[in-house]
């Protein structure tokens, strides 16, 4: 069976130059092979983080740069040199085994179901065992990726989206093999290597200069091998990228360690006691979370701590001086910390109807014009410039696509019927609606690099609130489907973006993204299974915020009535932020260079950069503060540190500077995440079979 699966994926590889005999690697084992351990190495960190705080990454930048890394050590024993197509395949892989925590629903979905209350449930069985949670994954973890194929051609293709994410990474893999940008203009691969996908002819001085290896940047005297200088220049850096990443790693390590046996590290009250024993304002000094605010970039974690200051800062203590939540500021049910999440629900809901709206509005406006041009455009025109690039044996079939997602769906509609009793057509109607929002987050996922997956549940959630009133497990379940549709076609979306700069098989990605789902939703189930069994799930060290949110939005759709006086203040954050996507979204149609903000004019990219974000503000809200501020801190030392080296070194090349330190930080984020997630893994193992 893997061998079928693998000349599927291979089938007509062509060379990678006209006169190689050798084919560019393309689908290969090892490259599957390290795709699925480190990505199940991420698998288990983003399921610690988002059963802590709701956080998941895609982390597609890391999985290039680790195993770029990994085969770079191997390079004396490899015969076939690791190419940047088989990078791209990489990190499809890890990536979709990544993921699974979120597209499953394992850090929201199921959390949510075990917290409701037995009358709540209709009498079905809302804790789920091993065979029941990988039935469950599987129900969720292929329709979205086989409605995604088909979304290439309209968006990456034609449209051309940014997706800014796939796009960052297929630079990364461009300079980690020494390749050309694969967006400056005039380059159409990364590097200008033929592989034989595209459909476009090439010119003659393109092959002069690939035979003669005048592409690459190290290179002299036409040879392709750098000079000895130059290698150990490299061989150098790579040493520093290596011992920054296992430094890292072990760091963060050693702060899992101690924490768990001194639970006090996780909580340092630096604000005084009275501060952190009434009002939970602590500081978490753990690495992980600091390389989070890294990864995230300062300007969301501003807005971020922006929503802590207000939620726990203000709100907090006046819903509770006011009696409106008389209970523990940390309990969700009477204290304070549930009221203040009614109001980063309603922030939320604002932000991702009207970020939708407007997704919805461009696209109906996006396929009149491109109806009324198929109207106007001659009979006899030969050219057509949103013709398919690739060639149709490097495509996947139309019949794999749709056949999968009918059977897909089928299966869906099978398990939930059989795991949580909704009737069929429920489960049909909810993958029907799932796949047209899909649509709408992988368009704001191509336009903003944000999958609003959160703000698709709780559409779905709305609508199935009047097709199974009362019925909140058929919510929950409704909900999740429409989550795991978006965040799968989103994922694939990023990585075909990436495969089409730097002209990779989709067809070999595809096969990638489907390993990577089969083999996580086994992981996946079992390590949510021993954390469920080691630890309180929610408890104080899982709190698992978007469970709450989750649940909440359930019981409010279904007639439950929200906490006193919560009601106004709730409306009045949703308004806000009603108000600034709308004006985001014209801001970001200006032609302007320049805004005016008052008596100042700011540059319109940088306006957009820090323009308040909801969704920040909200995850500011239901978290913590100790998790937010660790993330502030990361990320403000790293644009510190960053500009202090862009100044001290005065080098003429900021640009590719900058690039560097970017790689570099990271790295160094990647080992704070992985080193806490990987070691914490480790101790559940210990607790689990002691």
């Amino acid at each position: 069976m893997f061998r079928r699966f693998a000349v599927f994926a291979r089938r007509h590889v062509a060379p990678t130059r006209p006169h190689d005999v050798n084919p560019e690697p393309q689908f290969t084992w090892r490259a599957i092979v390290v795709g699925l351990l480190f990505g199940t190495v991420l698998c288990f960190s983003n399921l610690w983080f988002g059963l802590q705080s709701g956080w998941i990454s895609m982390m597609s930048l890391q999985a290039s740069l680790v195993g770029f890394a990994v085969f770079k050590a191997l390079d004396g024993v490899l015969q076939v040199p690791f190419g940047p197509a088989e990078n791209v395949i990489l990190q499809t892989t890890a990536v979709a085994t990544a993921t699974m925590p979120l597209a499953g629903g394992f850090v929201g979905i199921l959390p949510a179901l075990k917290m409701l209350d037995k009358d709540e449930t209709n009498g079905v069985r809302t804790v789920l065992n091993f065979g029941e949670l990988c039935a469950w994954g599987v129900a969720l973890a292929f329709f979205g990726v086989f409605f995604g194929v088909p979304l290439r051609r309209q968006m990456v293709v034609k449209e051309k989206l940014r997706f800014p994410s796939g796009t960052a990474t297929a630079q990364m893999i461009s300079v980690l093999h020494k390749r050309d940008d694969p967006t400056d203009d005039g380059v159409e691969t990364v590097g200008s290597v033929n592989n034989g996908l595209r459909r476009r002819e090439r010119r003659a001085d393109d092959a002069i200069s690939e035979v003669s290896g005048s592409n690459e940047p190290s290179e002299v005297s036409g040879s392709n091998e750098p000079s000895g200088a130059l290698a150990k220049h490299e061989d150098s850096e790579w040493t520093t990228k290596l011992v920054a990443l296992g430094g890292s790693f072990a760091i963060s390590g050693a702060y899992a360690l101690l924490a768990h046996f001194y639970p006090a590290l996780t909580a340092l009250p630096v604000f005084g006691s009275y501060v952190s024993r009434e009002w939970a304002w602590n500081l978490m000094p753990s690495p992980s979370y600091a390389g989070q605010g890294i990864i995230m970039g300062l300007p969301t974690c501003t807005w971020m701590v922006v929503g802590a200051c207000v939620g726990w800062g203000v709100l907090s203590p006046v819903a509770k001086h006011e009696g409106w939540a008389p209970g523990d500021v940390l309990d969700w049910k009477t204290g304070s910390r549930g009221w203040i999440l009614w109001v980063s629900l309603a922030v939320m809901i604002a932000e991702s109807t009207v970020s939708l709206g407007i997704v919805s509005t461009n696209e109906v406006v996006a396929l009149a014009g491109r109806i009324r041009r198929s109207r106007n455009q001659s009979e006899d025109t030969d050219v057509d410039t949103d013709a398919e690039t690739v060639n149709a044996q490097f495509l996947v079939p139309g019949w794999i696509t749709w056949g999968g997602l009918a059977v897909s769906t089928l299966v869906c509609m099978g398990i939930v019927k059989a795991l949580f009793d909704v009737p069929m057509y429920d489960t049909l109607l909810a993958v029907a609606l799932a796949l047209p929002l899909a649509v709408l987050g992988v368009r704001a996922l191509g336009e903003t690099d944000l999958n609003p997956v959160s703000g698709i549940g709780k559409v779905s959630q709305v609508v199935f609130a009047g097709v199974m009133p009362g019925n909140l497990v058929g919510n929950l379940v409704a909900g999740g489907i429409a989550e795991a549709g978006a965040q799968q076609a989103g994922d694939l979306m990023q990585d075909l973006k990436t495969g089409h700069l730097l002209n990779a098989s989709p067809r070999a990605q595809f096969a990638g993204q489907m390993i990577g789902s089969v083999f996580s939703v086994f992981v996946t189930a079992g390590a949510y299974l021993l954390y469920s069994r080691v630890y309180e799930i929610p408890g104080e060290q899982f709190p698992v915020p978007t469970a709450q949110v989750w649940l909440d939005m359930a019981r409010l759709v279904n007639g439950h009535p929200l906490p006193a006086h919560v009601t106004p203040v709730a409306i009045a954050f949703a308004v806000l932020f009603v108000v600034l996507p709308i004006v985001a979204a014209l801001i970001g149609r200006s032609t302007d260079v320049h805004v005016k903000i008052g008596p100042w004019a700011v540059r319109r990219s940088t306006v957009q950069r820090w323009w308040p974000s909801g969704i920040a503000f909200a995850m500011g809200i239901y978290n913590a503060p100790n998790f937010t501020l660790m993330r502030a801190v990361g990320a403000f030392v790293a644009a510190i540190a960053t500009e202090a080296m862009v100044r001290n070194r005065g080098s003429t090349d900021e640009r590719q500077l900058r690039r560097k330190i970017s790689i570099l930080a990271i790295i160094i984020a990647s080992g704070f995440v992985l080193g806490e997630g990987t070691l914490s893994f480790f101790i559940l193992l210990s607790q689990a079979f002691s």
